[in-house]
C-alpha cells in the first residue's frame, strides 16, 4: 500500500510539472519543431517560459524552425538560432502575439500570410537574417526592423508600408535597396543607411503637388552610406523638420 501511495504521489507531481511548464502539448507532426534529440521535448523545456513570454535564444542543439508556442504567448524572443523559414502555420493559432523578435537567424523565406492573423502584433524584428523579399505585414505594427538582410527594391513592394498607419519606427539599414519605399506619415524614425540608393525625388518624403505640406512626425532620417548626394535634391526635403543624415557633397 505504501508503494502504491508513493507512485500515485509521483504521478500527481509530474502532472503538476507539465501544467507549469507547458501550456500546450507539442505537435510533433507540424513543421514547428527543432532538430535532432530535441524533437520530442516540450518548447518550455528548451526555452524559458514566463507568463505570456517565451525566450528561445541560442538554443542548443540548433533550433531550425519556429517552436510550438503556448496559446497565450504575447512576446516571443527567438534570437540567434538557425531558423530558416517562417510558414503560414507557425503563428496561425497564436493570435495573442504582440512582439516577435527573430533577430540573428538564417531566415531566407517567409510565406505570405505568415503574420496576417496576428491582429495584435505591434513589434516585429527580422534583423540579421537572409531575406530578399518582405511578406505582407500586419497593419497595427508600430516598429519594424529588417536591418542587415539582403533586401532589394524588387523584393519590397512599393506600398509595402503604406497601410501601416501606426508605424513609428522603420529600420531598413544595411540592405541593397535602390530606392526609398513609400513611408507612412506616422513614421518618426527611419533608418535606411548603407543601401544602394542613388536618387530621391520630391515625392520620396514630401508631396510634389502641395508646396505647403509639412510631414508632421518624422524627425530622424539616416541615409548615410548611400551613393545619393542629398544636396542635389534640395526640394526633396522642404517638408521635413530636420534634414536627413547623409552625404551632401
Amino acid at each position: 500500500m505504501q508503494r502504491v501511495k508513493i507512485e500515485a504521489d509521483l504521478a500527481a507531481d509530474n502532472a503538476k510539472t507539465n501544467t507549469l511548464f507547458l501550456a500546450d502539448p507539442p505537435d510533433n507532426s507540424s513543421s514547428s519543431s527543432v532538430d535532432g534529440d530535441t524533437l520530442d521535448l516540450p518548447t518550455c523545456l528548451l526555452c524559458v517560459c514566463l507568463t505570456g513570454s517565451v525566450y528561445c535564444e541560442e538554443v542548443d542543439p540548433d533550433m531550425t524552425s519556429v517552436p510550438a508556442l503556448p496559446k497565450e504567448t504575447a512576446y516571443l524572443y527567438a534570437r540567434y538560432n538557425k531558423i530558416k523559414k517562417i510558414t503560414a502555420k507557425d503563428f496561425g493559432d497564436i493570435v495573442t502575439l504582440k512582439r516577435i523578435d527573430l533577430t540573428g537567424n538564417l531566415i531566407s523565406e517567409i510565406e505570405d500570410g505568415a503574420f496576417m492573423k496576428l491582429t495584435l502584433l505591434e513589434e516585429l524584428s527580422l534583423a540579421e537574417n537572409q531575406l530578399v523579399r518582405l511578406p505582407i505585414l500586419p497593419v497595427k505594427l508600430t516598429s519594424f526592423n529588417a536591418n542587415h538582410n539582403n533586401l532589394k527594391t524588387k523584393g519590397v513592394k512599393a506600398n509595402a508600408f503604406k497601410k501601416l498607419t501606426k508605424l513609428r519606427n522603420l529600420y531598413l539599414a544595411h540592405n541593397q535597396l535602390e530606392a526609398v519605399p513609400v513611408i507612412p506619415e506616422s513614421v518618426v524614425i527611419l533608418h535606411i543607411q548603407n543601401n544602394n540608393i542613388s536618387t530621391v525625388n520630391t515625392d520620396t518624403f514630401c508631396k510634389s503637388n502641395d508646396t505647403y505640406y509639412i510631414r508632421p512626425n518624422m524627425n530622424e532620417i539616416r541615409m548615410d552610406g548611400n551613393p545619393v548626394i542629398l544636396a542635389q535634391y534640395p526640394n526633396s526635403f522642404t517638408c521635413l523638420q530636420s534634414l536627413p543624415i547623409g552625404r551632401y557633397h
